[in-house]
């Protein structure tokens, strides 16, 4: 029988695919036989007729597994389920999961299993992590990623309510600012609650990059410069608005940008674009001047332009570049070596008893 690991997170988005795909491939490397389920899917997504969730037939391609969607994600929330589910028509869903992870598990050495959301989440209908862990008896790897501070309380609270299920934690996307206090007070006193800190992912820009076309489709816009350069990465943005000294100070800094900036800010379009910025986003449908539209051709600059304000755009930016999905080859890769080179492999190993 597979041992089973359950990779969950205190919130969304916090780097579980990553996880789940930096364990597998570092698994598969040494020889061992790995599974994957994702019990719970929230991502419809139908292929050759039959559904399934869109982040496990990714995961499932990149372990080079093709096992039955139904069995790999027993349970997909589309509007159908919530209907029934909300409804308080909730069949036994924890027996479909119990009953795939058995089938799916019969000549695997580890079974992985992916979280959706946070570990509470599907409480409503009684598949949330918490509960899958405990109907299955494996051992859970809890993500928490830092977002202005860390969930330290839902960590010490897991391990309450997991007690020795609770395989270790993974503290992901820690600044370099944070890092002093993580490791001098958080950390120590994490382990000092029974949570045992397994590895600590410093933040990364390029896990959060994002190309410009998409970065355009995404907000709604139109690349009317330099479309050749279209695949190009953006890391980060920053508003144009300020004061053209001001800005300078902070574009220096900020070099693989995309700048927001009102589509007649022709001072700051050009500081911009001479700067070598990665990508100008002109906001409330403003389209520039002959002078900046042939400077930013000449220096293969793709120009955006968008109907919203910047403000709106900003915060679009935003929610873009936190929730931008793992998609681009060269993200697995080397988010996964990331993961592999960071994890506390020898004691996840000695703990589940993999020789």
């Amino acid at each position: 029988m597979a041992v089973g690991i359950y990779v969950g997170s205190t919130s969304s988005y916090s780097g579980k695919n990553m996880v789940a795909m930096g364990l597998g491939l570092r698994l598969q490397k040494e020889g061992y036989r790995v599974g994957y389920m994702k019990p719970v899917g929230a991502l419809p997504l139908e292929k050759n007729g039959v559904l399934g969730d869109a982040d496990a037939f990714f995961v499932q391609e990149i372990l080079g597994l093709s096992d039955d969607p139904t069995l790999v994600t027993p349970v997909v929330v589309d509007q159908d389920f919530k209907m029934r589910a909300f409804g308080g028509r909730c069949e036994d869903l924890m027996g479909k999961i119990v009953s795939a992870y058995e089938k799916l598990s019969q000549d695997k050495d580890v079974m992985l299993v992916a979280g959706s959301g946070s570990m509470y989440s599907g409480k409503y209908c009684g598949v949330d992590g918490v509960s899958v862990v405990q109907r299955l008896g494996i051992k859970a790897i809890v993500i928490d990623r830092y977002m202005k501070e860390l969930n330290y309380d839902f960590l010490v609270v897991l391990r309450e309510i997991l007690g020795d299920l609770l395989l270790g934690v993974l503290l992901n996307d820690i600044p370099p600012s944070f890092r002093d206090e993580l490791d001098s007070l958080l950390h120590p006193f994490l382990e000092s609650k029974g949570v045992k800190v397994l590895g600590k992912i410093p933040s990364d820009p390029l896990m959060g990059a994002i190309k410009v076309a998409d970065l355009a489709e995404r907000l709604g816009g139109r690349i009317i410069t330099a479309q050749a350069k279209a695949d190009r990465v953006v890391e980060s943005f920053l508003i144009g608005t300020m004061q053209v000294e001001n800005f300078m100070t902070h574009f220096r800094k900020n070099k693989k940008s995309a700048i927001i900036v009102g589509g007649d800010r022709s001072d700051v379009q050009l500081v911009a674009l001479e700067g070598q910025c990665q990508c100008l986003v002109l906001t409330g449908n403003l389209y520039p001047n002959d002078i900046i539209m042939t400077r930013a051709e000449v220096l293969e600059v793709p120009i955006v332009v968008v109907r919203d304000d910047t403000f709106t755009v900003a915060k679009k930016m935003e929610a873009i570049l936190s929730r931008h999905k793992l998609r681009d080859l060269i993200k697995i890769q080397h988010g996964s070596q990331l993961v592999s080179s960071i994890i506390d492999f020898a004691y996840i190993k000695e703990t589940l008893g993999l020789k």
